[in-house]
């Protein structure tokens, strides 16, 4: 003769709650999905497709899976793309190193300084070295006409993120047309940088660079902390490089990407929405609000 049970009605309240609203408990520090991906227009290229070691040879390793390369006290390294872009998407996984790593710099980014050295763009996206059991910090940053005039003109926007860039890989990337320049982590937009005037827009060729090098004298909160060789290597992995757009060698009608599905540029409403639920939560310093900066070079704060 089998049992019989009743399940307890003061129990199910309880029950519906954990069911409905637990899980998102889980993913409160999740943001909202932006609907669009633009990763997903790429194909994977192996380093070699693209880049080049520029510098530090013995300080990186290759297997199927990408790049990695390392700093210790007698060198860091680098690589450049093979050519130089007017515009377009340029991404890659990477995944940082754990523990102390103050004054360390693991960065992907644009330039032409070595076409123009003392007067060059850059587009930064940085990993500023961190300190035990602090957070890493991912730097945006813009040049424009570098430090010709004397100075050196940052506009920097820096964010926690919402994982820990150490246990896994992200994608980590940059997408640059002639109107605007959008950063994207995990096809996230975190900022939107938009072209008020050619003087404050970089609008010439650039290489995709990465790096991994001692930046102690700035790196971690403000050069603090800086780079102890006892922890080292520092190691840096890089691996899913995508790539794509108007090399600086394509033709005139060459279409510029956008980072939505709107040729014109631009953002829908849902990757908005996204943008802003980061900034909300995970923005810790913005150049336009720093009042203790010279905003006569940067105008597109004054609005």
């Amino acid at each position: 003769m089998g049992v019989s049970f009743q399940f307890p009605t003061i129990l199910l309240p309880i029950i519906i709650f954990i069911v409905l609203v637990v899980p998102d408990f889980a993913n409160a520090d999740w943001p909202p999905s932006p609907g669009y991906y633009p990763s997903s227009k790429f194909r994977p290229m192996t380093f070699y497709q693209g880049y080049r070691t520029l510098w530090g040879p013995n300080h990186q390793s290759f297997d199927n899976n990408g790049l990695t390369m390392w700093l210790d006290s007698s060198s860091g390294s680098g690589f450049k793309s093979v050519k130089p872009f007017r515009s377009g998407y340029f991404g890659a996984s990477i995944k940082l190193q754990p523990g102390y790593t103050a004054g360390v710099i693991t960065a992907f980014y644009l330039s032409n300084a070595e076409a123009h050295p003392g007067y060059h763009d850059e587009v930064d996206i940085e990993f500023l070295g961190t300190t035990f059991g602090k957070p890493y910090t991912l730097q945006t940053n813009v040049y424009v006409l570098g430090s010709g005039d004397g100075r050196i003109v940052g506009r920097e926007m820096k964010f926690h993120l919402w994982f820990d860039p150490t246990q896994d890989f992200h994608h980590y990337a940059i997408l640059w047309n002639p109107k605007e320049i959008i950063f994207l982590v995990d096809d996230v937009p975190i900022r939107r940088y938009a072209r008020k005037d050619s003087r404050t827009f970089p609008l010439r060729p650039m290489w995709i660079y990465g790096s991994i090098w001692d930046a102690s004298s700035w790196a971690t909160e403000d050069g603090k902390y800086k780079i102890d060789y006892r922890y080292q290597p520092f190691v840096g992995r890089f691996t899913n490089f995508k790539a794509g757009g108007c090399s600086a060698y394509a033709p005139a009608w060459c279409r510029p990407l956008s980072a939505s599905p709107y040729r014109s540029g631009g953002l829908t409403g849902q990757q908005n929405r996204a943008l802003q639920w980061v900034q909300s939560r995970y923005l810790v310093y913005d150049y336009c609000r720093d009042n203790k900066r010279d905003h006569s070079q940067t105008p597109e704060c004054w609005s």
